[in-house]
């Protein structure tokens, strides 16, 4: 089992997330007041920490949500999900991994450019609420 390490959003779409304290999860939607929610696919994005820690080695500088992630999970292997897992987060939350990966806006987005790489393309998930919820760090998250 593993944990939620942070929670980000962004109100405009293209801009960094910040991380919040807290976030409700609706049904069928994603993060309330977050720019990428709706009715589609993509609700919510993942991002392990672990992953996210060794690009700190080249940008110590990094801050979570600066990747567009909006769950950022430890001891997790996002990775290793397939299309059609299912994660719970917390007592109420669940959601299912919708697509693995995604391309860097514009050929290559900011980390990309100051790195040589982006971890979102090969190890970011994404899913749909099934199950809504009120989120905070330190949440449990297991693979069902």
């Amino acid at each position: 089992m593993g944990m939620l390490e942070a929670i980000c959003m962004s109100v405009e779409k293209g801009t960094v997330k910040l991380p919040v304290s807290s976030a409700r999860l609706r049904e069928s939607w994603g993060i309330e007041g977050d720019a990428h929610a709706g009715e589609w696919h993509r609700q919510i994005s993942l991002l392990a920490a672990e992953s996210i820690e060794q690009v700190r080695q080249v940008l110590p500088e990094l801050e979570f949500g600066m990747f567009g992630e909006n769950l950022v999970t430890r001891g997790i292997d996002l990775p290793g999900l397939q299309v059609g897992d299912r994660l719970q987060v917390g007592e109420a939350v669940l959601l299912e991994v919708t697509q693995i990966g995604k391309e860097c806006h514009n050929g290559g987005c900011v980390i990309q450019q100051a790195t040589g790489d982006c971890i979102m393309p090969r190890e970011g998930i994404f899913c749909k609420v099934l199950a809504g919820g009120e989120v905070v760090p330190g949440n449990s998250v297991s693979v069902l």
